[in-house]
């Protein structure tokens, strides 16, 4: 079992209409439910719910408060190459685009996180184009046993591996995944991945699985906001997720946000989202799935960071570059996309601190982990003896 084969039970035409359909009296069932359905969800990812908007946030707001108090996790992304072998038009990376590349040595992967230390990080997510041939398995092994040193919690956004692969990166410190599915609609997803590895979309959709099975302590998901209707996405995004939490159980599942921004060949959104329709997303998927992670990028404005701080988010990036060497090696390369957030790490704590929230740099120790499942086989052997 795996998603492609449960996606099949919802028709994209079928939940669209479903949520078109909703009124009103189903938006306010749906905000009071105790245990939100995936009929509720519908509901509040429709046009209906738009006037009911500042009581969706203030759910939201309750509910988070409830399973995550007021902790907001910090986290940067470092780049390690800008290689890519596949043509997304809405990727700065695309092969096709004219752009100064570079993948970084293992010691300048390094440097970066020395510099992200430095800055109080201590949860980083390694990134890289889609291209093994520049950034191997092997490759990014030797770079999160180097990390280690410095980092409580190393993830990768990288191109899908098969359970075996993710293992090994796992064994060598790797905790987390994340993995786009970019969209859930598979006629935009044929068009904007015209060619390369990743115009694969159901390879692409059961790269969670793997992960999943792999065993990652962390699996992140999302659909890239502005290609297909984000109302739809967001109920496949959310199904998915739910998906996720039942099936792997012992990893915890998050959601991002990533609105399109602008990046090398000019892809404009077929599909623009609005701040207030980014809100309504945020707040219903939240009350929908209240112990997944909600991840907020610098791909968004300040101010908007600022005032989504109370409505879900757990996780926000701060100080981020999308170019390789964009902390301490300072390399001539272009970006994978534009930010919208330039403040430093620090001044975004002191925002997040302002707002009645406690800024975490780490929020566990690999350490304590181990020891806590080295008790629990204990207590198993016990149990059996």
């Amino acid at each position: 079992m795996n998603f492609a084969q449960e996606i099949q039970k919802y028709p994209w035409d079928t939940i669209r209409a479903a949520i078109e359909g909703k009124s009103i009296s189903d938006v306010k069932q749906a905000i009071k439910a105790q245990q939100r359905s995936y009929d509720d969800l519908l509901a509040l990812l429709s046009p209906s719910a738009g006037p009911l908007l500042e009581d969706m946030a203030q759910e939201a707001h309750q509910l988070t408060l409830q399973r995550f108090g007021r902790i907001i996790q910090m986290f940067a992304p470092i780049y390690v190459s800008s290689e890519c072998i596949n043509a997304c038009l809405y990727c700065g990376f695309n092969r096709h685009n004219r752009i100064r590349r570079a993948t970084l040595k293992p010691s300048e992967v390094i440097r970066e996180g020395r510099s992200l230390y430095q800055a109080g990080f201590r949860h980083v997510l390694l990134l890289t184009g889609e291209s093994p041939g520049h950034v191997s398995v092997d490759d990014l092994g030797l770079i999160a046993e180097k990390l280690r040193r410095f980092f409580a919690s190393i993830s990768i956004e990288v191109y899908p591996m098969d359970s075996a692969s993710y293992r090994k990166l796992i064994d060598r410190g790797v905790d987390g995944l994340t993995v786009y599915q970019e969209t859930y609609h598979r006629g935009r997803y044929a068009e904007i991945h015209p060619t390369g590895p990743k115009r694969d979309y159901i390879r692409r959709m059961n790269t969670p699985d793997r992960g999943g099975r792999a065993g990652f302590r962390k699996i992140n998901i999302g659909a890239l906001l502005g290609i297909a209707d984000w109302r739809v996405e967001g109920a496949f995004v959310a199904l998915h997720a739910a998906y996720l939490m039942r099936r792997y159980w012992r990893s915890h599942i998050s959601i991002s946000f990533p609105r399109l921004r602008p990046a090398a060949g000019g892809y404009q959104p077929k599909c623009p989202v609005s701040d207030v329709h980014m809100v309504q997303l945020m707040c219903a998927l939240r009350l929908f799935l209240p112990d997944a992670g909600i991840v907020l990028s610098t791909r968004e404005s300040r101010q908007f960071r600022d005032n989504l701080v109370p409505l879900g988010v757990t996780h926000m990036s701060a100080g981020s570059k999308t170019a390789p060497g964009g902390y301490a090696v300072k390399s001539e390369t272009e970006g994978q996309f534009e930010i919208s957030d330039h403040r430093s790490p620090r001044a975004v704590a002191r925002m997040i601190t302002r707002a009645g929230y406690e800024p975490v740099w780490k929020d566990w120790d690999a350490v304590y982990l181990n020891t806590m499942e080295s008790l629990q086989h204990r207590d198993m052997d016990i149990s059996l003896a």
